[in-house]
């Protein structure tokens, strides 16, 4: 039996948190079970003002009507980028490369892609939560 499947057991009985009996006797002082490489910088990542995908209209979460996208950002290998945009009712795909992941260079990006639909096929625009578009 390896550590690792101790350590997930302890952690999975006391639901997430160890007791204090059973935290003295590891190892690793941990209440959370975490991972080594995890951050704990949470404030670079606010996004300001963020609107829940909750609060998303019900006809753009049905794909009833053409003009709503979701967007991503891909990151490749040697700090190469991709901007996604995908129609939600059609799953239509547009790509654009970029140079960098700023905020700035992404909007850009944005605005170029979205100028080459009419604009009755650009309504909305859902994206994720990265911190590429977090200012």
């Amino acid at each position: 039996m390896s550590h690792e499947t101790l350590y997930e057991t302890l952690y999975i009985q006391t639901r997430g948190t160890l007791k204090k009996e059973l935290q003295s006797c590891l190892r690793s002082k941990r209440v959370l079970r975490r991972s080594k490489h995890a951050s704990l910088k949470t404030g670079s990542r606010k996004i300001v003002d963020a609107v829940p995908i909750s609060a998303r209209p019900p006809s753009i979460e049905e794909r009833a009507i053409l003009g709503h996208w979701d967007g991503d950002l891909i990151t490749g290998t040697n700090n190469s980028y991709i901007v996604t945009l995908v129609e939600r009712k059609t799953r239509y795909v547009m790509l654009a490369k970029i140079k960098d992941k700023t905020t700035k260079t992404v909007v850009d990006a944005l605005i170029k892609q979205s100028k080459k639909l009419p604009t009755e096929l650009y309504k909305s625009l859902t994206w994720d939560r990265g911190s590429e578009l977090a200012s």
